[in-house]
């Protein structure tokens, strides 16, 4: 039987850009040759259970965990992503003009680690090619969310002027929209994360747009200048924070390469140290997103229960292949029963409600 760790295999002899091109290629093509495959994939691989349905963002979230942003670049994998037990897609980093990226190799592999360090810059079709994509499947069966960026060649007083036109384009064919200033592939774009463009940025989504907007955040920032920008994201209307994006920490990872960002296994002790934090600060406030290292319902159960609503994952999809979801959602579901939760409402934050009492 071909398993998923028959054709890791194969596929980890290609480089880490190579394998996902092969990949993107595959999850582009199998559903519209082989129509049945979607419903079968589904079959196997979604869980859908009414204990874990959540209502965010005028939209309905049948399991909470999603793909992070960076893995379908170009909305070219939507539906096998869903077929393959993803409760919502976060697609992009979409930039208003196509671009191809930074020089390559720009993708490396760090598979005792479980790890990925990733240089890409925002290489995407820009944004009238992959809207085209979506006028296609919009509205669809899963709460899509387009990340947004801007590009490489704008500067940053130009900055929001991009991330405008990414609004007027996909306010129609996505669900929400996730601004990215967290990401340290694009020159400068991590200079975005003050307070003065914060506010700026988020007053213009607000007037442009009634579908959420919401901030994606470094790990790689002080806690007390990461929640004063939360802080000001939220008071001009953001509606979620979502933590985190890669690390420039390098001290993580054993022969990292000095340029990109680290995702996967390395990163989940450093993720769920700055979630916590932020969590302390905003649970309850606004919608929390937990991305960085989640590999396992444990983890993923850790992070619902410190104030989490959704989870993502990404680099542990790579490792571990289209099983994970599947598991992460049972398991999720399991560890409910354990500690008698009857809806996945009663576990989101129920470490800060506790916290609140001592």
């Amino acid at each position: 039987m071909f398993t998923y760790n028959y054709f890791k295999k194969i596929f980890f002899k290609l480089s880490p850009e190579n394998a996902h091109n092969v990949a993107e290629f595959v999850f582009k093509n199998a559903i519209r040759f082989c129509p049945f495959l979607e419903n079968e994939l589904a079959k196997r691989y979604f869980v859908t259970n009414k204990r874990l349905k959540q209502e965010l963002f005028g939209r309905t979230f049948l399991n909470p965990i999603g793909m992070a942003a960076g893995f379908d670049k170009n909305a070219t994998m939507i539906k096998m992503l869903t077929a393959l037990g993803f409760g919502h897609i976060e697609f992009g980093t979409v930039t208003p003009q196509p671009q191809v990226g930074n020089p390559k190799p720009r993708l490396f592999r760090y598979v005792e680690q479980e790890s990925l360090q990733n240089a890409m810059g925002f290489n995407n079709d820009g944004m009238k090619k992959i809207k085209k994509r979506l006028e296609k499947i919009y509205p669809f069966a899963v709460p899509l969310a387009t990340n947004i960026g801007k590009n490489k060649t704008t500067s940053s007083e130009n900055a929001i002027d991009d991330y405008e036109e990414l609004i007027d384009c996909f306010k129609d064919v996505s669900d929400y929209f996730v601004v990215n200033i967290s990401s340290p592939n694009t020159p400068g774009l991590r200079d975005l994360q003050n307070e003065e463009f914060i506010e700026k940025l988020f007053k213009m989504a607000k007037s442009k747009t009634d579908k959420a907007v919401l901030l994606k955040i470094s790990p790689d920032l002080e806690i007390k200048d990461a929640i004063d920008i939360c802080k000001v994201a939220i008071k001009n209307g953001a509606d979620g924070i979502i933590a985190t994006n890669t690390t420039i920490d390098y001290s993580l990872l054993p022969n990292a390469q000095n340029f990109g960002g680290i995702s996967g296994k390395v990163l989940e002790q450093k993720s769920s140290e700055f979630f916590e934090n932020l969590s302390k600060e905003f649970f309850g406030k606004t919608t929390l997103i937990s991305v960085g290292g989640i590999d396992s319902a444990d983890i993923a159960y850790k992070r619902i229960k410190m104030g989490a609503s959704l989870v993502q994952i990404y680099s542990s999809f790579i490792f571990q292949g289209p099983k994970l979801t599947h598991n992460i959602s049972q398991g999720v579901l399991d560890l409910m029963d354990k500690d008698g939760f009857a809806h996945i409402s009663e576990a989101i934050g129920v470490d800060r409600k506790w916290k609140k009492y001592f």
